[in-house]
């Protein structure tokens, strides 16, 4: 998590290349907890290159199916490896291809800016 300076009253928060190299490594580990995990990737401020103190990190993964509704699936993905806070979205293939399909504002966004990084 972001941290202050002993000295100074500046928050410095990670930048690009710490976040990318975390949620590579967060993911090495935690797709072998989810067996039916196709795809993740991140997006928005951490993708675009405009992220700054504050930024969350969005992700969204692509998996088999769930038995889950939609808004509960993130509660079973440890986020806490990760050195910023994390808004996750979790698809199953079948919604992931509706999504696309309808080119939402959502799968417009996520054509444009999403960073995949599993597998």
């Amino acid at each position: 998590m972001p941290v202050r300076s002993l000295n100074s009253s500046v928050l410095k928060w990670p930048n690009r290349e710490k976040v990318d190299r975390a949620v590579r490594e967060w993911i090495r580990i935690e797709s072998a907890k989810h067996a039916g995990l196709c795809r993740l990737a991140y997006f928005g401020s951490y993708a675009r290159g405009d992220w700054g103190v504050g930024s969350d990190l969005d992700l969204v993964a692509i998996v088999k199916d769930a038995t889950e509704p939609f808004y509960r699936r993130a509660l079973g993905w440890d986020l806490s490896g990760l050195p910023v806070p994390v808004d996750l979205l979790v698809y199953t293939l079948a919604e992931w291809d509706q999504l696309t399909a309808g080119k939402s504002l959502l799968a417009r966004t996520l054509e444009r800016e999403a960073i995949w990084v599993f597998p």
